[in-house]
């Protein structure tokens, strides 16, 4: 298959959040909450239990009251902030001014790390002339994450589930975003993290391939495995076959 086009998901294929205990910390530095060692990794562990951290660990169990904001949880930005900050609630923090600060913390591009070749392989797409879309189940606007990581010259496109009220696996969002790049869906890849919502995409007839969804540090060229460059008939030295 020949590529014109690559459409990736966000969390766990081209960025990670945070780890939970970073993300505790800084939240908690921010608003000059002390705890003991000993409560602080208590508190890590029962945030990492709910689920709390967008992107982070799912969580272990969905309280019956968060069912349908959870399930729903993709297609606003309310449903996305009323379902992680009701994970959240599930743990007793020492203010409750927390909950929403862990919630905006999430959102900031501080939080986000790349995934070590990410530049590499967006940038050799651009070069080989392949159209880039992000396709992304989510609650709010990772523009600026992409923006300060200095990827957003790389992207031709943003597809956010919250912007059009559908979430993956749905056919329409990749539909969307196939028609936002101005390509037949036959001419594109789909490259993410989870088999059900990103193998949405090959219903529509795109390429799907994946990536493990794993810390940074641990996938240092699983987007580069993939050969999407070559896929686009580039050869290693950078000129079309």
């Amino acid at each position: 298959m020949t590529i014109k086009g690559a459409l990736f998901d966000f969390s766990g294929t081209l960025f990670r959040i945070e780890p939970v205990a970073a993300w505790l910390r800084a939240v908690l530095d921010a608003r000059g909450v002390q705890t003991r060692p000993a409560r602080f990794e208590g508190l890590v562990r029962e945030l990492t239990a709910a689920g709390a951290l967008p992107g982070g660990p799912p969580p272990e169990r969905v309280p019956p009251g968060l069912a349908s904001a959870w399930a729903e949880r993709d297609r606003s930005a309310r449903l996305h902030r009323e379902a992680y900050t009701g994970l959240a609630r599930q743990v007793a923090l020492p203010d409750p001014g927390l909950y929403d600060a862990l919630y905006e913390r999430h959102m900031s591009p501080e939080a986000w790390q790349p995934y070590a070749d990410a530049a590499e392989v967006l940038g050799g797409l651009r070069r080989a002339g392949v159209t880039v879309g992000v396709v992304s189940n989510i609650g709010w606007d990772l523009r600026p994450v992409f923006r300060a990581h200095g990827l957003d010259a790389l992207v031709d496109g943003y597809v956010l589930s919250y912007e059009h009220g559908v979430q993956k696996p749905a056919p329409e969002l990749f539909r969307i975003a196939c028609a936002g790049l101005d390509l037949d869906p036959a001419d594109v890849v789909m490259v993410g993290d989870d088999r059900h919502a990103d193998g949405g995409a090959a219903a529509l007839g795109c390429e799907v391939r994946f990536v493990d969804h794993l810390p940074v540090e641990e996938r240092p060229d699983g987007l580069r495995a993939l050969r999407l460059v070559e896929m686009a008939g580039e050869t290693p030295g950078g000129h079309r076959s």
